[in-house]
């Protein structure tokens, strides 16, 4: 993913190059952003205050947006979408698969394992009200997105590694379907992406000590956007 994360960076500098070679051409039916792809770190937000999060809890997306200008000079614009996203959340919440199902317990002496994390893989999509100061010629422009993105959980894999146990297992206590906002803004190449879930990161029967888990992720980083 990584690769994949530096081979597109590197394509949208060799577009973005490629425009302003032909910047005296002006196409009057241009469109923006159409690809995407991003990095973030997760933060877990509105947990119990004995979980503490480890390690680097990074996130990658990517994914193509349709844009659909709203007006003449096209710098309004809606943009849906369909995207992949892949999530870990590093952290002291140990599941552990039992006959009974899935427990958790707070793992209290860091020294006894080396990662413990949850990884989902979600399907996502993304709708976006668009204002970019962009124009048929003009090709390094603000931008600033905003609006809602839906999610549909592929898998989530519990994992945890110690010293001298490990274990890995599939994990169905997360919610399937998740949703939040997001917003984008930025100028050119690099722009800063935030997305806040309103939906929790595990299903409401989740219990840690007797108490539900309400966690909610809350993901910072960067997004890159091509074409």
């Amino acid at each position: 993913m990584l690769r994949i994360l530096f081979f597109l960076v590197f394509s949208s500098f060799f577009v973005n190059a490629q425009k302003e070679i032909d910047s005296t051409f002006v196409d009057p039916n241009f469109l923006e952003d159409q690809f995407y792809i991003g990095v973030t770190y997760n933060f877990l937000v509105n947990k119990d205050n004995a979980i503490n999060q480890r390690n680097l809890s990074y996130g990658l997306q990517g994914g193509f947006i349709k844009d659909i200008p709203l007006n003449k000079s096209r710098k309004l614009a809606l943009g849906v979408g369909l995207g992949y996203a892949l999530n870990n959340y590093y952290s002291n919440l140990r599941a552990t698969e039992t006959d009974s199902g899935i427990e958790y317990s707070i793992l209290t002496n860091t020294g006894n394992y080396k990662r413990n994390k949850i990884e989902s893989h979600v399907i996502e999509m993304p709708l976006e009200f668009r204002w970019r100061n962009a124009t048929g010629t003009d090709y390094k422009f603000w931008r600033i997105y905003a609006g809602l993105k839906l999610g549909y959980v592929l898998s989530t894999r519990s994992k945890y590694i110690g010293n001298i146990i490990r274990s890995s297992f599939y994990n169905k206590d997360t919610s399937n379907f998740q949703y939040g906002v997001s917003f984008n803004f930025g100028y050119n190449t690099f722009n800063i992406h935030m997305h806040y879930s309103l939906s929790n990161l595990f299903n409401d029967s989740t219990v840690l000590n007797g108490e539900s888990i309400n966690m909610k992720p809350l993901r910072v980083g960067l997004i890159f956007y091509i074409l």
